[in-house]
């Protein structure tokens, strides 16, 4: 059966004592007895050694310095082990000492003898970690890694994969049912010479002896948790990532994240092999996992470098072929940006500086690199994610002038920004791109015909909107008139009328705002799609508590002024939002219209129209061949009137719209400041319904003469609405008019709203909006246009 897991330990996972024993007790409780250890040198041993070198070539003391190193070994080894396994190590560590001795003692060293004297940590590490395991009564051997990785000499040792796979799988066969633990950072030539694999060298050879072994994942456990989101050192909401891909993380490791090395990711590409990160410090914690293969993306990824090197030129030759011989020297870009008249700049780490310009100088003369230029005086901010073109438009938003444009390729978006403002535009990226998203619960009040409409638009459309916004828009509650339900998680779209017929509960005001305050929203908007008007008297209350409110219901913005104006005080108080488009032309842009012309300097000095669907359908298809009451109930029939015919015929849904209207363009007037002339004659306004129904026919004579008497002037009957603010004195009325028939209200589709605007810059020629004025799907778009414009308000920085 093949070994399933490869653990990997870093210096500062194994700094002392009490490491060494958190280390064991890690591969006692997450593991099994046939298990992969990498181990790199305890603590700052790598170093010490470096340092030992330097001393001795400087011709400073140096033996004292060893004996501190080996005392530091030989205090590890009695604080862990027993007297056997301790004289043991005890024995190989003098003989350690006297070999590094003799070593530092020549005049002269060769690479492989360095190499040898800095590999003395790696390999104390594994006989330690080996022999705390037996110390627990497992099986457990070190292996030295140069017995396993051959290599041949480059920059950097390039491995020989097939005869190093054979060593590994003939070692594991060799070793059944026993722990191996593997020296990191080092490997051999073919003659057994020692060579040293270089930055990150032992993370490395755990991703390499891992996909010789076939393991099917290895585990980097450090002192972090993971990879985060962001540095979580400077980013204090950074949140842990518990997925990633293997391009995602190679792409964040390219650009400097600090927890990986692209180096160690190299090895798993083409295999099945997964990678774990995981803090030593904290093993019961969440990690990350970066998996071979994945096509789901996961969040994105904000990182940055304090400094890079910006190289800029003139290239007269192919720009294609430099950077392909670049990507081909293990030199590929963290950013390039081409620009005119053939100018190329390309981003790098300040490691990699003198390796480029070396190579761009022997490439001058052969493609023409001209007024090169240098700048260090920049640093650079990424996102990297699978969908990272989709947060382009959020990320450009944020960029000063002095920012690079933003280039994009392999999964991430990057720019380059003066080194001041390196912090500040990764805070701003996290908040805008990586940050936790904005949850913005809907409240709906009112489950009627409109409100079902609603419903079944918001879920066409939440998921391209909540894309489009970055955020999380749900339906949250629904509210009738007896009964409401609220759900913290949210209503499910599929089923929300099962599960409110099944949870909703009768309620009252006090109990509901404290049901919304619970919820785990940044912000609720609630959606008035009723005709109530006790609700539009909890509209102050509601926007109390910060709720924003999208209107259907057009008795809030037609209520007495004093009311209107405490509703409009309330939202300049506060950063609160209330759309009423739906409350006049259903889904007609009227308001937008009026704003507009406002915002752009115009002067409206008049509005009129047809408001009303139900009358322009019934004077549309009036033409005597049968009685106007007759048609009235006809209409009634198809559902085009309200229950009571009256609540149309009135004029009053008229006259309260026209109001709407005058006070969207300023103008602070009363719903009794319009003139208002009903159909319905005063005997029959208060009877009962069915007394009118039975009597309705008494409005037919006075129907007759006046379309008779229009008919002799060539014009036709409308029901119109009228507001002239030109003069000294308004004139606004509502009522039955004589229209020319080649007027805009003589010849509409029976059913439609139209509005007609005149306004400075609309004099002779007026502004005319004609369309469906009434139905629940152009309403229900109207309430969805309004929700979706107050989010994006929302949401603004």
């Amino acid at each position: 059966m093949a070994r399933c897991h490869l653990h990997k330990f870093g210096g500062s996972s194994l700094a002392d004592a009490d490491c060494y024993r958190r280390v064991a007790h890690i591969l006692l409780t997450h593991g099994h007895s046939d298990d992969l250890v990498v181990v790199s040198a305890a603590g700052k041993t790598t170093n010490f050694l470096y340092k030992l070198l330097s001393l001795r070539d400087s011709n400073q003391l140096w033996q004292e310095e060893l004996q501190v190193l080996i005392s530091y070994q030989q205090g590890l080894i009695e604080q862990l082990l027993s007297n056997e396994q301790a004289r043991d190590l005890r024995e190989r560590l003098t003989t350690d000492k006297a070999q590094l001795i003799s070593l530092l003692s020549l005049d002269v060293r060769n690479d492989y003898q360095i190499s040898h004297v800095v590999s003395f940590g790696e390999r104390w590490s594994a006989r330690l970690m080996a022999a705390l395991l037996r110390e627990s009564g497992v099986a457990a051997s070190h292996v030295d890694a140069c017995s396993i990785l051959v290599a041949d000499e480059a920059a950097v040792p390039q491995i020989r994969v097939q005869e190093s796979r054979a060593k590994v799988q003939a070692l594991l066969a060799a070793h059944p049912n026993e722990r191996l633990v593997i020296t990191g950072f080092i490997c051999a030539n073919e003659r057994g010479d020692t060579l040293l694999l270089g930055r990150n060298g032992s993370d490395f050879s755990a991703s390499l002896i891992a996909s010789l072994a076939d393991i099917e994942r290895v585990t980097i456990w450090t002192d972090v948790e993971g990879v985060f989101n962001a540095d979580p050192n400077k980013i204090n909401d950074a949140k842990l990532l518990k997925s990633m891909s293997l391009a995602e993380a190679d792409r964040l490791a390219r650009l400097g994240s600090p927890v990986l090395h692209s180096r160690t990711l190299q090895p798993l590409f083409n295999t099945e092999v997964s990678l774990a990160v995981r803090s030593s410090y904290a093993s019961h914690t969440d990690f990350t996992l970066i998996a071979p293969h994945s096509s789901s993306a996961s969040a994105p990824v904000v990182t940055n470098l304090n400094a890079v090197v910006l190289f800029g030129f003139k290239i007269a030759g192919d720009v294609a072929s430099l950077l392909d011989q670049l990507v081909e020297a293990g030199l590929t870009p963290l950013a390039h940006w081409v620009s005119a008249h053939q100018r190329l700049e390309l981003a790098y780490t300040a490691e990699n500086q003198k390796q480029v310009q070396k190579l761009l100088d022997a490439q001058a003369e052969a493609l023409g690199i001209r007024d090169l230029q240098i700048n260090t005086e920049l640093g650079l901010v990424a996102l990297v994610s699978a969908d990272a073109e989709h947060y382009r438009r959020s990320f450009a938003r944020l960029l000063s002038r002095d920012a690079k444009p933003l280039f994009s390729g392999d999964l991430s978006l990057v720019t380059l920004v003066p080194q001041s403002q390196v912090n500040l535009l990764t805070q701003k990226v996290h908040r805008r791109c990586a940050g936790p998203r904005k949850r913005i619960g809907v409240l709906l009040l009112g489950v009627g015909n409109i409100g079902e409409a609603w419903v079944k638009l918001f879920k066409s459309v939440s998921p391209s909107l909540n894309q489009e916004l970055e955020a999380q828009v749900e339906l949250v509650g629904l509210v009738t008139s007896s009964k409401a339900l609220i759900k913290s998680k949210g209503v499910d779209l599929q089923s929300w009328q099962q599960e409110f017929d099944n949870e909703a509960t009768p309620w009252q005001y006090e109990h509901l705002f404290e049901q919304l305050e619970q919820l785990n929203c940044d912000e609720l908007i609630a959606l008035d799609i009723s005709a109530s008007a006790s609700l539009t008297l909890q509209y102050p209350e509601f926007f109390e508590r910060g709720i924003h409110m999208v209107s259907a219901n057009k008795l809030a913005g037609s209520g007495p002024l004093p009311f209107y104006r405490e509703l409009k005080e309330q939202l300049g108080y506060r950063r609160l939002f209330w759309r009423y488009n739906a409350s006049c032309g259903a889904g007609l842009p009227i308001q937008h219209a009026l704003n507009d012309l406002r915002n752009s300097g115009d002067s409206v000095e008049a509005v009129g129209g047809i408001f009303s669907g139900t009358l322009c359908w019934l004077f549309e298809k009036y033409d005597t061949s049968k009685p106007f009451s007759e048609l009235v109930i006809e209409a009634r029939g198809l559902g085009i009137t309200e229950p009571d015919p009256r609540d149309d015929l009135s004029g009053r849904d008229m006259q309260r719209k026209l109001l709407i209207l005058a006070r969207e363009i300023g103008l602070e007037i009363e719903l009794e400041d319009i003139e208002l002339r009903s159909l319905v004659p005063a005997h029959l306004a208060d009877i009962p319904l069915e007394q009118f129904l039975a009597r309705i026919g008494e409005l037919d004579d006075e129907l007759l003469q006046q379309y008779g008497a229009a008919a002799e002037q060539n014009k036709v009957l409308r029901y119109v609405a009228s507001l002239d603010n030109s003069g000294a004195v308004l004139k606004a009325e509502v009522g039955l008019q004589w229209i020319d028939a080649s007027h805009p209200y003589a010849n509409l589709t029976p059913g439609d709203n139209v509005f007609v605007i005149r306004s400075a810059f609309y004099q002779g020629n007026p502004l005319i909006i004609r369309g469906p004025g009434a139905g629940r799907e152009v309403t229900a778009a109207a309430v969805q246009s309004d929700l979706t414009q107050i989010c994006r308000d929302l949401l603004q920085e």
